[in-house]
């Protein structure tokens, strides 16, 4: 049984097959000049899905068909090529051109998942009896489509980590920020150095206010919750066991160009046809 349906799983692959680079069917490093055919991309990238979806370790996704250590060398080359960020960036200005991301209001939120194994993003949570977590903080649109991501150890604050956020999502938008943007955060941010940074990007604040309960001034971030939800559908996200840096933020990604993809899906199937258009509207 497929990790992702075939309409959401094509559509991220044609993509990704784009913006890889082809390699020779063997490997010229070989000291006899001759070695085994490279594993097809389109294999591997299966079984990374699988990893990504089960949140399973690579000796429990491998097949006969592709080893642990072939997903790892193959995972590695695509992380550190930038393939993720490239991916989800393609994803973006798609849906921007078949239905328009609505950048006149942007939420930014922090989440916190579990990090068993440590490495470079993980670090004491304070929400887990200290145990090995990491922090997630995403900015989303007006709908809640992820336009940048920031991986940190679970116990830093919400607050520091702005800056780099919407640098990250300047970095996928190319910059195409509308003249008047809406900030919507919640209490966490409530503080003189994000007002500050949002007056230097040029931005409005609507900030939640300490000691207001929250259902009163929910206002339009309930959006950055949701797709913090959409993002811990993906068992490599709630549970990372892996370590390196650029890994971590391909995964990262990987799960937004899904979540992009899926909510591109959804809404352009009452407005466009196509011949492999889904016949419903629940994609899993």
């Amino acid at each position: 049984m497929p990790a992702l349906p075939s309409s959401l799983l094509e559509a991220v692959w044609v993509q990704f097959d784009a913006l890889r680079g082809q390699l020779p069917e063997f490997d010229p490093t070989h000291p006899l000049g001759c070695h085994r055919r490279r594993i097809p991309d389109r294999v591997v990238f299966e079984h990374v899905i699988a990893a990504l979806v089960h949140g399973s370790g690579y000796e429990r996704v491998a097949s006969g068909r592709c080893s642990d250590r072939t997903i790892r060398r193959r995972l590695r080359l695509w992380a550190e090529a930038g393939l993720g960020e490239r991916l989800h960036e393609l994803a973006l200005d798609a849906y921007d051109r078949m239905i328009g991301l609505e950048l006149a209001d942007v939420s930014v939120d922090g989440a916190i998942t579990k990090a068993p194994c440590g490495g470079d993003r993980a670090g004491r949570s304070p929400v887990d009896r200290g145990k090995g977590g990491m922090k997630r903080s995403t900015g989303v649109e007006g709908r809640g489509i992820p336009l940048g991501l920031t991986g940190t150890s679970a116990n830093r604050h919400d607050s520091p980590l702005l800056r780099d956020t919407f640098e990250a999502c300047s970095a996928q938008l190319r910059h195409r920020w509308p003249e008047e943007v809406t900030a919507h955060l919640d209490r966490a941010y409530d503080n003189g150095p994000t007002r500050n940074l949002l007056d230097e990007l040029g931005f409005d604040a609507e900030i939640a206010r300490k000691g207001i309960p929250a259902p009163v001034q929910v206002g339009k971030r309930w959006v950055v919750e949701r797709t913090n939800s959409w993002m811990n559908g993906f068992g490599k996200i709630r549970r990372c066991t892996d370590r390196n840096a650029k890994i971590i933020d391909f995964y990262l990604y990987l799960a937004a160009a899904f979540v992009t993809v899926r909510q591109l899906i959804r809404r352009a199937r009452t407005l466009y046809r196509w011949d492999t258009r889904p016949t419903t509207r629940r994609l899993k």
